[in-house]
């Protein structure tokens, strides 16, 4: 499933995205990944990720309604594609394997 790999950022959008269900647009992504993680998030890297995404198919996205509140301008909202959802599933799996071959002595305190 290498075509389904995520990288650890895209991992963390797609996931986000999902978290901020019907909600998910640039801003709120920034805030929502900034405050669940306790790290700074570049408003470009995180447009180039979504971007990205949408192009593999793992994000759909479409515009909201204009608002004078942001002049004219629409949001983007972002959803989690059938294909997403499986590429978060093999990522999660993934780790589950790793998680579950370390052997029980590999974490004792010596």
């Amino acid at each position: 499933m290498k075509d389904l790999q995520l990288g650890e950022f895209e991992e963390i959008v797609l996931l986000t995205v999902a978290i901020l269900f019907g909600d998910a647009y640039g801003v709120t992504l920034k805030a929502e990944i900034e405050s669940r993680l306790n790290r700074k998030v570049s408003i470009g890297a995180l447009q180039s990720a979504l971007r990205r995404m949408e192009e593999k198919g793992y994000l759909n996205s479409e515009f909201g309604e204009a608002t004078a509140m942001r002049g004219g301008k629409r949001k983007r909202f972002f959803t989690v594609t059938d294909l997403g959802k499986k590429a978060l599933a093999v990522s999660r799996d993934t780790r589950n394997q790793l998680w579950d071959a370390i052997p029980d002595v590999a974490f004792k305190i010596v």
